[in-house]
């Protein structure tokens, strides 16, 4: 990617090296929060529990300087995706209210309860902003195979249309709907806006790149990959269990390359109508 020189974002929000723990045990409240927000993300419970114990046992981490690399690449992106969409809502009439991207090590607190970096990266729609815990971007190359630096544009990007949906209503509705539906309605509607906040990564791919040219030779391909490998059906297989297209939550790695390069080619918001269509 062609970031050399950028703007970058003024809504990073610093937490690396904070201790952000529950105690020693969350309680029957914390225990209510975990549940609602593996809930509203879509994973499994117990990656949040951690057998109850949470970030608090963990070992400090050293506050790493706030000018390193990996801060200035994802203050970077941040800030293409605010160009981006400030642009795209300014052409709509609307103004894009820009979203914090908080940056931690380990766990901390959101609007959406406590979370650990095993979570990976996520959005709040209770407060609006992007949590990012760096040491993802070692996963997307070790355990992902996913690695380039676009593919790590694509993971922010996919949170920030999370942020997207918020704004436009999106989320509010799916959530409304979901709460008087089975548990397998209720997934399928959670892949559907999944899919759209891929397919909005992608539309912020096309602009970026139309209007900065900020892509090179393998970027795309760097950013399908990602896409393809967190795939719910790929991630059930690695974990040696079978695939279960009811348990889905995120799409499956063919849906999620599909919308993402679906978004990248049209550049247009009326691409990304993930339920609006029968076969995803």
């Amino acid at each position: 990617m062609r970031l050399g020189g950028r703007r970058e974002s003024d809504n990073i929000e610093d937490r690396r090296g904070q201790r952000g723990g529950m105690g020693g045990g969350i309680g029957i409240v914390g225990l209510l929060v975990v549940l609602g927000l593996s809930y509203a993300l879509g994973i499994d419970p117990r990656v949040l529990l951690d057998d109850g114990t949470g970030y608090e046992q963990a070992a400090p981490t050293p506050p790493p300087e706030l000018d390193d690399a990996s801060r200035q690449f994802v203050s970077q992106v941040l800030a293409d995706t605010e160009d981006t969409w400030g642009a795209i809502f300014r052409a709509q009439g609307r103004t894009y209210e820009e979203p914090k991207l908080v940056l931690y090590t380990g766990g901390t607190q959101s609007g959406c309860g406590f979370a650990q970096s095993a979570v990976g990266p996520f959005y709040c729609p209770a407060d609006r902003k992007v949590y990012l815990d760096v040491r993802f971007f070692d996963e997307l190359d070790s355990r992902f195979d996913a690695p380039g630096d676009f593919a790590r544009a694509y993971v922010i990007a996919h949170e920030v249309g999370h942020h997207v949906q918020t704004l436009l209503g999106v989320s509010d509705r799916v959530r409304g709907l979901q709460q008087s539906m089975s548990q397998s309605d209720a997934n399928a509607l959670s892949v559907r806006m999944e899919l759209q906040a891929d397919c909005f990564a992608g539309i912020w791919a096309n602009h970026a790149d139309r209007s900065r040219a900020i892509l090179e030779q393998g970027d795309l391909e760097e950013g399908l990959n990602a896409a393809a490998a967190i795939g719910d059906d790929t991630l059930q297989r690695e974990a040696g269990g079978r695939v279960a297209p009811d348990s889905f939550t995120h799409g499956s790695s063919a849906q999620r390359v599909r919308w993402f390069r679906r978004g990248f080619n049209s550049g247009e918001l009326r691409a990304c109508d993930t339920f609006g269509v029968g076969t995803l």
